[in-house]
């Protein structure tokens, strides 16, 4: 990968556990992940980590603390590190595709 274009196709997927893949890059502090989540996908907890993204593919439900919202392909997210943005993610679609941008 050069630092002006990033070829997700030459990336190998990894599968962190069930229902879940992505391919990431890493450069100055931050990653580029596709993500792709499917039915079988449960968190098994929740998380606290802060994404920007926006669901390419699919729709998803995500559980911000008992708050529930759902994304359809084209939606864009911000959602913030820490207590105040902790949520859980399940695909309402055989495949759900994100494209995210995070700090690392």
């Amino acid at each position: 990968m050069n630092s002006f274009r990033v070829d997700f196709d030459s990336i190998p997927w990894t599968s962190p556990m069930p229902g879940a893949r992505s391919k990431a890059v890493q450069q100055n502090g931050r990653q580029l992940r596709l993500v792709e989540f499917t039915k079988e996908f449960v968190e098994p907890d929740w998380c606290k980590r802060g994404h920007i993204g926006i669901l390419l593919e699919g729709e998803l439900e995500i559980d911000f603390s008992g708050t529930v919202v759902t994304y359809r392909a084209g939606d864009g997210m911000f959602i913030p590190p820490g207590e105040k943005g902790k949520h859980m993610a399940k695909s309402l679609t055989d495949v759900a595709r994100l494209l995210l941008v995070e700090d690392i």
